[in-house]
């Protein structure tokens, strides 16, 4: 996957059928999340079993998928209100590789616009 540093990470927290595609999940992209496809952010989608994992981006002209499914276990449920959460790149991570970041204590640490971020 190419992750850009300017693209945002975004977590839609209702389940999704994984049998959407590429326009399915774009649609939800634009008509639940009001946030444009193509805008090259990148939009997580998972089951409602937790199992399976769709990550929906546009780069080089065209839509990209790249998908998950777990043999064993589940992807962490992420406690947040309403329909979509922005992750960094730490965070999308950890949950991509079961880590629960919202119990693990994250350290300060410098920012380039010389501001701190706290942690979620």
């Amino acid at each position: 996957m190419l992750f850009s540093s300017t693209a945002h990470i975004w977590l839609y927290q209702p389940p999704v059928d994984m049998r959407r595609s590429f326009d399915g999940l774009a649609a939800i992209a634009q008509n639940q999340l009001s946030l444009q496809a193509s805008s090259g952010d990148w939009f997580v989608f998972v089951n409602r079993r937790r199992t399976q994992m769709k990550i929906l981006y546009f780069h080089g002209g065209g839509f990209c998928i790249w998908a998950k499914r777990l043999e064993q276990g589940r992807f962490q449920s992420v406690s947040n209100s309403g329909d979509k959460l922005e992750l960094d790149s730490a965070q999308l991570q950890c949950l991509i590789s079961g880590i629960d970041w919202q119990k693990v204590r994250r350290h300060k640490r410098y920012q380039r616009s010389g501001m701190v971020k706290s942690a979620p």
